[in-house]
């Protein structure tokens, strides 16, 4: 991974480009953002342009090529994957700090997952971050930088980063995955941004499961409850992507909303679900879409406190059909 063979972010470049040329490299950056947007492809990008042979990330001579690999000895991964990081893994990154640089002419820590510290391990790398070793970098990634303690962010020099724009991202996968125009647009809008999203297992709940999902929604009433409880049976059995599918319900509303208010076509998610949706503009009203769209928010909440998932998908799925 080089600077050049990544998408977007030019602004984020340029900046880590010009403290590259200038020698003005900070100990300490903090990059922040959504996750999956290329906050961590960056940072290995900089990492390598800043142990390379040439100097400038070229990717082919042995120090980049080791980068590649995760096998560069002058450089720590701490990697969260969503659990706790705990103080002594910062006590092994401090000692490993401490040591000279084996090849390069630094010694650099990604930390991915920087929210996940523990109250320890933060203020020990607080420690690390107000006493630098000379010749030490350290790049926290992070897509929830709020959760970190004020005194880590004030010591790092942060870079925030966005969501790709929809119609960028739609053309990357368009290229990448061969796909049609209509199914890049869909699958863009719902992922966000995030290319992790798009080209992760989401991407057959995008573009498969999606329709047969908003089939069986839109097919509810009040008068029916067996269905109803059917529908619910189905949904607990995605316990992984609930709030995934919670997001493709919304965007069917919001696509309905919209062509209430009379909006392009354009701004819609479900492009290739255009039949339903003007069957459905022309019998619901914003009353109700707005009551759908309670109902799936008070499901959310209730969701994210562990309440019991199957009564919280029956209970949003009766008020969906009732609204």
């Amino acid at each position: 991974m080089t600077f050049d063979s990544i998408i977007g972010h030019d602004r984020q470049k340029n900046i880590l480009l010009r403290a590259i040329e200038r020698h003005r490299i900070a100990h300490a950056y903090l990059f922040s953002g959504p996750d999956g947007i290329g906050k961590r492809l960056m940072a290995v990008a900089f990492a390598k342009a800043l142990l390379c042979q040439t100097g400038n990330g070229c990717g082919h001579c042995p120090a980049c090529r080791k980068v590649d690999h995760s096998n560069h000895p002058d450089i720590h991964i701490l990697d969260s994957n969503g659990a706790a990081i705990k103080i002594e893994q910062v006590r092994n990154l401090q000692r490993d700090l401490s040591l000279r640089p084996h090849e390069g002419e630094r010694k650099i820590c990604l930390i991915d997952g920087a929210e996940q510290f523990t109250t320890g391990a933060a203020n020990a790398l607080l420690k690390t971050l107000e006493e630098p070793q000379p010749g030490t970098l350290i790049i926290l990634l992070s897509n929830r930088p709020d959760k970190l303690l004020t005194t880590i962010r004030s010591r790092c020099q942060n870079l925030p980063f966005s969501r790709l724009p929809k119609h960028v991202l739609a053309t990357i996968l368009a290229q990448k995955l061969e796909l049609n125009e209509t199914d890049a647009t869909i699958l863009a809008a719902l992922s966000e941004g995030s290319f992790k999203k798009a080209l992760g297992p989401n991407r057959e709940l995008y573009l498969e499961k999606r329709r047969k999902l908003i089939q069986s929604l839109s097919a509810l009433s009040s008068g029916s409850i067996i269905p109803t409880f059917s529908f619910a049976d189905e949904l607990e059995t995605e316990k992984e992507l609930l709030f995934d599918i919670l997001d493709i319900f919304q965007a069917f509303y919001r696509d309905l909303l919209l062509l209430k208010y009379n909006s392009p076509t354009e701004e819609l998610v479900n492009l290739d679900l255009m039949d339903l949706i003007n069957s459905q503009v022309e019998t619901t009203t914003i009353t109700s879409l707005l009551g759908k769209l309670k109902a799936l928010e008070a499901a959310r909440y209730h969701l994210q406190r562990n309440v019991n998932r199957r009564l919280a998908l029956e209970v949003m799925l009766m008020r969906v059909a009732a609204a």
